[in-house]
C-alpha cells in the first residue's frame, strides 16, 4: 500500500493547523495583532476564540519544554531533544494527540470564569474525560485520555481565577495519548478504533485528494498550488448556525467571515474540481438576500451584517463560473440564479440611484470592497466608474440567462439596461485618460491616482478600442516589480501598509488581468499574472502585500489570495500546455 504523501511544510504562525469541515484550528495567532508563545486551539464559533492553550513539558522538570513546531497538511508536531509531541484531525471535531518523551499541559486560555465569561473546567463522572465549557464559543471541550497518565487536574469545578485542564505523560520509554472533542451540549464517551497513524494517513489521504482535484494541472512551474489547495481545504468550514452551506471562510484567523465579494474567487478557483463546493461558495451570500435584494456585507458563524454591501460583480463571477464548471447548472439552478441575480440588480437600480440617475452610487468606500481607496477621500457617496462597469457585467449576464431560460423579453431589457449604464459610464464619468468618481448629490467630479479608477478594464471586449488601450497603459504604471500597486507609488498618498492605497490585492489582479486578456492585451495580462504568482509563491497567501517590497501585510491566510493563485496557475499551465484549452484567468 502506497503511503498518503505528506503534502507542503508551512508555519503555523502564518497559517492555521486544521482541517476540512471544522470550526477550529491549532495556532498561535488569537486575534488581529496577537501572538502567544504557545499554541492554541482556537474556535470560530461565534467569533474568534482561544479555547485551549497546549504546552510540551520537560517531564524530568515540569516546565515549558523547548521545542520546534513543524506543520504539514496531515501532522503537526512538537519536536524536542527529548521527544516530541504529534496532533492529527481524526474528524473535524476532534483531534488526536500523541507525546513520548515529552508531557503535554492542555489549560484553559482564559484563566478567569466570571457568570458571562471564561471556561468552566470539571471531570465526566465515571470516565477518563474531563470537559471544559467556554462561554465565548458556546461549547464544550472533552479531553480523553486514552492511554498514558494523568499527572495533574488543576482548577476542577473552581470558579473565580484559576489554572484549569490537565497534565498527561507516560513511563520513560512509553507514549501518551488523548483526544480533544468541540461539542455543544452532550455525546456518547469518545470511541475509536482507528490507531493514530491510521488517523494521520486518513487526513493525508484527504488532502491529497482535495488537491488533486482542484489543482491536477500542477508541475514545477506552479510550486505552490498545492500550499494554496491547503489554505482553502484547511479553511473551509461544515455548515452551522448562520452559515446554511460548506463555507470556506476568508481564513481561520481573524478574517473568519464569508465577505460578500470575496467568496467569488474562491468558487471560480474551485469549480473545476470541486463543482458542489464551487456553487455553495457562490450561493451563500445569496442565502441571506434581503428583502431589498441586497446581499449582506459579511456572513459567519453567528452573524450577518447588513450595514454595508459589496460591490456586483456576481454577474462576472457566474459566467465564468459556469465556463468553468465541468457539467451545465440544472434548470432548477439556473432559474434560481437568475432570479437571486435579478434581485440583487434590481437593488443597484432602485435603492442606489438617485431620482432620474442612469447610474448607482456607493454610499462608502466599503462598499466598493476598496474601504479606504483614495477615490472616496473627497466624499463617500459617489458615482464610480467600477460601480458602473460591474453592473454592466451583471445586466449582460441577466440578459444571456433569461436568453437561455427562453424569457426574450427579460433579455432584451436586461441588455438595454446594459447598454444605457455603459454609455452613461463612457459619457458622464470618462476624461479622456481615466475615469472619473462623481459626488451623488452634487454632481462634482474628481480623479484619483487609485486603481480602482481604472477597474473598469473589467469590461474587456464590450469597451472601445480606444478606451481599453489608455487603460491599459495607466495600469501599467501600477505595476511594481510584485504586481499591481492599489495606489500609484509616487502618488502622495501612497503608504506601504495603507490597505487600498497602496498594497497589491488579489482580486484587483484578477479582474484587471481577466479584463486585460479579453480585451486582447495580453502581455500585460501575461506580466500581471507572471509577478503575482511570483510573489505568492515568495511571499504566501497574506491578505495583501506590500507593494514595493513584496512582503506580507496584515492575515497571512487569506483564502481569496490562495484561490487567485491557483486561477492565475492554473491558466498559465493549461497555456503553456495547449493553448486551446484555455479555461479563464
Amino acid at each position: 500500500m502506497t503511503a498518503a504523501p505528506s503534502g507542503p511544510a508551512f508555519s503555523v504562525h502564518d497559517i492555521p493547523f486544521s482541517t476540512y469541515g471544522a470550526w477550529f484550528g491549532i495556532s498561535p495567532v488569537l486575534a488581529e495583532k496577537t501572538r502567544a508563545e504557545d499554541l492554541h486551539l482556537v474556535s470560530h464559533q461565534n467569533g474568534m476564540h482561544a479555547v485551549l492553550r497546549l504546552v510540551p513539558l520537560d517531564p524530568a522538570t515540569g516546565e515549558r519544554a523547548d521545542t520546534r513546531v513543524e506543520a504539514t497538511p496531515g501532522l503537526l508536531a512538537w519536536t524536542g531533544p527529548t521527544g516530541r509531541v504529534d496532533l492529527a484531525y481524526e474528524t473535524p471535531d476532534t483531534v488526536r494527540l500523541r507525546g513520548g518523551g515529552l508531557a503535554l499541559a492542555i489549560r484553559a486560555a482564559a484563566r478567569t470564569l466570571t457568570p458571562f465569561s471564561g471556561t468552566y473546567f470539571y471531570r465526566e463522572p465515571g470516565t477518563d474525560a474531563y470537559v471544559l465549557t467556554s462561554y465565548e464559543t458556546g461549547r464544550r471541550y472533552r479531553i480523553t485520555v486514552l492511554s498514558g497518565t494523568v499527572t495533574e487536574v488543576p482548577g476542577a469545578q473552581a470558579l473565580g481565577g484559576a489554572d484549569r485542564g490537565v497534565t498527561v505523560g507516560a513511563e520513560a520509554g512509553g507514549t501518551w495519548e488523548v483526544a480533544v472533542e468541540e461539542y455543544e451540549t452532550a455525546r456518547r464517551p469518545y470511541a475509536s478504533t482507528a490507531g493514530f497513524d491510521q488517523v494521520v494517513t486518513g487526513a493525508r489521504t484527504a488532502f491529497a485528494a482535495f488537491a488533486d482535484r482542484v489543482a491536477p494541472w500542477r508541475s514545477a512551474a506552479t510550486p505552490a498550488a498545492e500550499l494554496a489547495a491547503y489554505v482553502l481545504w484547511s479553511a473551509t468550514v461544515r455548515p452551522a448556525s448562520l452559515v446554511t452551506r460548506p463555507a470556506v471562510l476568508m481564513s481561520k484567523h481573524w478574517m473568519d467571515k464569508v465577505w460578500s465579494w470575496d467568496h467569488c474567487f474562491n468558487a471560480l478557483a474551485l469549480a473545476p474540481g470541486a463543482p458542489d463546493l464551487a456553487w455553495d461558495q457562490f450561493s451563500l451570500p445569496f442565502d441571506h438576500q434581503d428583502e431589498t435584494g441586497a446581499l449582506p456585507d459579511s456572513v459567519t458563524h453567528s452573524e450577518v451584517l447588513h450595514n454595508f454591501v459589496k460591490p456586483p460583480i456576481h454577474g462576472w463571477t457566474l459566467g465564468l463560473l459556469r465556463r468553468r464548471l465541468p457539467a451545465p447548472l440544472t434548470h432548477g439552478q439556473l432559474t434560481e440564479a437568475y432570479d437571486r441575480l435579478t434581485r440583487w440588480t434590481d437593488f443597484w437600480l432602485t435603492a442606489r440611484r438617485t431620482p432620474g440617475a442612469t447610474l448607482p452610487h456607493y454610499q462608502h468606500g466599503n462598499d466598493s470592497g476598496w474601504d479606504n481607496a483614495t477615490t472616496f477621500d473627497p466624499e463617500r457617496v459617489v458615482v464610480t466608474a467600477d460601480l458602473a462597469a460591474f453592473l454592466t457585467l451583471q445586466l449582460r449576464e441577466l440578459a444571456a440567462l433569461a436568453d437561455e431560460l427562453g424569457r426574450p423579453d427579460d433579455a432584451r431589457r436586461w441588455t438595454r439596461t446594459a447598454d444605457e449604464t455603459q454609455a452613461a459610464m463612457l459619457g458622464d464619468l470618462w476624461k479622456g485618460d481615466r475615469f472619473a468618481a462623481r459626488s451623488a448629490d452634487t454632481g462634482e467630479t474628481w480623479t484619483s491616482a487609485s486603481l480602482l479608477d481604472l477597474m473598469p478594464i473589467a469590461l474587456g471586449e464590450h469597451l472601445p478600442g480606444t478606451v481599453g488601450a489608455v487603460l491599459a497603459d495607466r495600469i501599467g504604471t501600477h505595476l511594481t516589480p510584485y504586481g499591481l500597486a492599489t495606489e500609484q507609488p509616487d502618488s502622495p498618498h501612497y503608504l506601504p501598509d495603507g490597505y487600498w492605497r497602496g498594497p497589491i490585492w488579489a482580486p484587483a489582479t484578477i479582474l484587471v488581468e481577466d479584463g486585460l486578456r479579453r480585451a486582447g492585451h495580453h502581455r500585460l495580462a501575461d506580466e500581471i499574472s507572471t509577478r503575482f504568482r511570483a510573489l505568492c509563491e515568495t511571499h504566501g497567501f497574506a491578505e495583501n502585500f506590500d507593494a514595493l517590497t513584496g512582503t506580507g501585510l496584515r492575515d497571512r491566510a487569506y483564502t481569496w489570495t490562495a484561490a487567485a493563485y491557483l486561477l492565475l496557475a492554473e491558466a498559465h499551465e493549461l497555456r503553456h500546455t495547449s493553448p486551446a484549452a484555455h479555461t479563464g484567468g
